[in-house]
């Protein structure tokens, strides 16, 4: 089976997040380790800066903390981001789930289960993770997890010293 090339891998994340996504994530020039299964799969992109993605058995990329700043610094407000604030911030910052009832603002396509930028009403990128609820629900549930926080920046900094 072929190894699955950049431009597919750029493809799938201009599906995934919007066109403008599969370039901010893997440029054609930026150095990319990528990790494949035994099928030939993508499973871990890796750039200098830390991980980029990995791909699940679905398909979908999941985003690492570089991953996540390369969309934020692409992708326009408030596309994929969920926004919260100071009460949240030292949480999200150590890796810590984002509740729905701290969720300030979102952007409107975001889906249960989408890869999502956690984002301080600022607009400082704060963390990385899944929206286990979608936009309407994060913004009308006073209880329940919104976002499922895989990576901090406070992570990603420690891991990256």
């Amino acid at each position: 089976m072929a190894k699955t090339s950049r431009a597919d891998l750029r493809t799938t994340a201009d599906y995934q997040f919007g066109r403008g996504a599969g370039e901010a994530l893997f440029p054609a020039e930026a150095h990319l380790e990528i990790d494949y299964s035994t099928g030939g799969r993508p499973s871990q992109i890796h750039a200098p800066d830390g991980r980029l993605a990995s791909m699940g058995t679905d398909g979908r990329f999941t985003l690492g903390f570089a991953g996540g700043r390369r969309l934020h610094d692409q992708l326009d407000a408030p596309a994929y981001r969920v926004y919260v604030g100071d009460e949240s911030e030292p949480f999200v910052r150590d890796g810590e789930n984002t509740f729905a009832k701290f969720v300030d603002r979102c952007g409107e396509e975001i889906r249960a289960g989408d890869e999502v930028l956690v984002v301080h009403e600022s607009g400082e990128l704060l963390g990385v993770g899944r929206a286990e609820l979608a936009a309407t629900e994060m913004l009308d549930f006073e209880t329940g997890m919104a976002v499922m926080v895989r990576e901090g920046v406070d992570e990603y900094v420690d891991s990256s010293s």
